[in-house]
């Protein structure tokens, strides 16, 4: 049977843990490297609720992208929520690996998908980081992409493609409509601070996914378009991803993207003139 540690070498190559944010927790988060997987369980958050689906279909492994231990804890008991479900993962057997920002920023990670997926051209580094130790520095590597749009776009337009391309039906947005864009920024989540980064190389609009009230001035302060369709519409799809790049690389396994989680924020379409 394969072993946790073996799907652990995959991940790292996947998504290099150098290329996390300073602040960050990633990697093997709980479990037990030698322990062996026959079931793989993605997701963007790990809640109780998809613990439970991993508990009940006998899950070995969950990743995770948010990681469960993001801050310092000095106790694990049944007392809070997450210290519950910390303690049935494990009475399980079930290991918890989180990429997180080494997978926003991976050569071919949500950044890079989303960039991707928008038909982005000459596609670049928002914000370019040198590698650590003897791995060699690249071109390619750090936070954020950016690219040119196949062609102009006013941004009512641009709402429009990136509705349909992340299968949501709305979005929120700093700018007037009839503005025009032909270079976008990208930074997924929560990564209003990539907006200089992204006037810097050019860019028309930044495509995040959500943003405090400050940044949204702050967009309107350097004339940029800011496009929001929420942190787990511009997460989501490269976490179904992930279990099929898993899947390819570990075909005998079971690996799915969880089936319990869904975006906790809804939005209200509803005109209540009508």
């Amino acid at each position: 049977m394969i072993s946790v540690a073996e799907i652990q070498d995959y991940l790292v190559n996947l998504a290099p843990p150098d290329l996390a944010e300073s602040w960050d927790n990633v990697g093997l988060l709980t479990g037990d490297p030698t322990w062996k997987v026959d079931q793989v369980l993605t997701c963007l958050t790990l809640t109780p609720d998809v613990a439970a689906e991993a508990i009940s279909a006998g899950v070995n492994l969950i990743i995770s992208h948010h990681p469960i231990l993001f801050r310092p804890v000095q106790q694990i008991t049944s007392a809070s929520v997450e210290g519950k479900m910390l303690l049935d993962l494990i009475q399980a057997k079930v290991s918890v690996y989180c990429p997180h920002t080494s997978y926003d920023s991976a050569d071919r990670g949500i950044n890079w998908q989303l960039a991707n997926l928008l038909g982005l051209e000459e596609i670049g580094v928002l914000r370019p980081v040198s590698a650590q130790g003897e791995q060699a520095v690249g071109p390619d590597r750090g936070a954020g992409r950016f690219g040119t749009l196949p062609a102009e776009f006013t941004l009512a337009q641009l709402n429009q493609l990136i509705k349909q391309a992340l299968k949501i039906t709305a979005l929120q947005f700093v700018g007037e409509p009839d503005f025009r864009i032909r270079r976008l920024g990208i930074a997924c989540g929560a990564a209003a601070e990539f907006l200089d980064d992204a006037h810097r190389h050019g860019c028309q609009a930044l495509l995040t996914g959500e943003a405090r009230f400050h940044a949204c001035l702050e967009a309107r302060a350097l004339g940029m378009g800011l496009i929001l369709p929420g942190h787990y519409a511009t997460e989501r799809p490269a976490i179904e991803q992930m279990a099929q790049l898993l899947y390819q690389q570990f075909p005998t396994l079971k690996i799915w993207a969880s089936q319990n989680e869904t975006d906790p924020l809804k939005w209200d379409c509803q005109d209540d003139s009508i």
